[in-house]
């Protein structure tokens, strides 16, 4: 038997076995992601979980379905803030919203939006330039749980002056606590911000386009992936995307030397934005 605080030296093939076990179990296919980061996060979730194992780990997967939502929430990553990146906010105002003003209705992707935070900066933005009566926001992430509390909009209060300076250097036109209440130790998103946003789980590694979209971010998604699952998610964005339409991707991603750079045209390098070129 391996203690737990042996863990660390487990053999790879006892966290392919994991992996194989989700996905027979569940569907949820992780045997793509970037291999030491899940493989860190297996082990975290083992530690916490009480097993001593990797193996009462694995019974522990089969025989308690109620379980999944944890071990779904340890093995993905939901860090994140509102306007993170400022100056991709403010980039995205200045060169993309002009294009998206001629089109009589937009349909915006947030592929892996995690708690939110994302997606209300964007709502927030589409408000300030006039543009949330003609603009869908699709807002989907693999996790449940995490899409719950997104629907909800209630932030840490503490985190508001971290989103405050941030809204500011994105080029916000109005005072940011003009979008929130506060409650006790939280902040409330103003409910109007959800009008226009569908939030829907969805599992970019198994599930392929479900619409055409005129702008798409994935922010920090790909990095967990290798490299064969970036290309498959690549290909579905790339598939999801209209002509002449828009991808965010996150600081640390690109798109060069993979299979879908010839299909885009890079719109600004340090912002990672990209138009798709037909």
């Amino acid at each position: 038997m391996i203690e737990n605080e042996d863990i660390q030296d487990v053999d790879d093939a006892e966290i392919c076995q994991i992996l194989e076990c989700i996905y027979l179990q569940y569907g949820y296919d992780f045997r793509n992601y970037a291999y030491d980061s899940i493989r860190r996060r297996i082990l975290r979730l083992n530690k916490h979980s009480g097993c001593m194992n990797l193996s009462a780990l694995k019974e522990k997967i089969i025989s308690e379905p109620l379980f999944f939502d944890q071990l779904l929430l340890g093995l993905t990553v939901h860090s994140t803030s509102m306007f993170r990146d400022p100056g991709v906010y403010k980039t995205f105002r200045e060169s993309i919203i002009p294009h998206l003003r001629t089109y009589p209705f937009v349909r915006i992707w947030i592929a892996g939006c995690s708690t939110g935070e994302e997606v209300y900066s964007l709502a927030i933005l589409l408000a300030e330039e006039g543009l949330s009566r003609k603009c869908r926001i699709y807002a989907t992430d693999i996790c449940e749980p995490v899409l719950v509390k997104a629907k909800r909009g209630i932030f840490p209060l503490i985190s508001m002056k971290e989103y405050t300076e941030n809204y500011i250097k994105s080029g916000g036109k109005k005072s940011f606590s003009d979008y929130y209440t506060t409650d006790h130790q939280c902040a409330v998103l103003s409910s109007n911000l959800r009008d226009n946003i569908a939030f829907a789980t969805h599992n970019l590694v198994s599930e392929k386009s479900f619409n055409e979209f005129h702008v798409v971010l994935c922010r920090n998604v790909m990095i967990y992936f290798n490299h064969e699952l970036q290309m498959e998610v690549l290909k579905t964005i790339r598939n999801s995307l209209v002509g002449l339409g828009f991808l965010v991707i996150g600081h640390n991603e690109t798109l060069k030397r993979t299979l879908y750079e010839k299909d885009f045209k890079e719109l600004c390098k340090d912002k990672k934005i990209y138009r798709k070129i037909s």
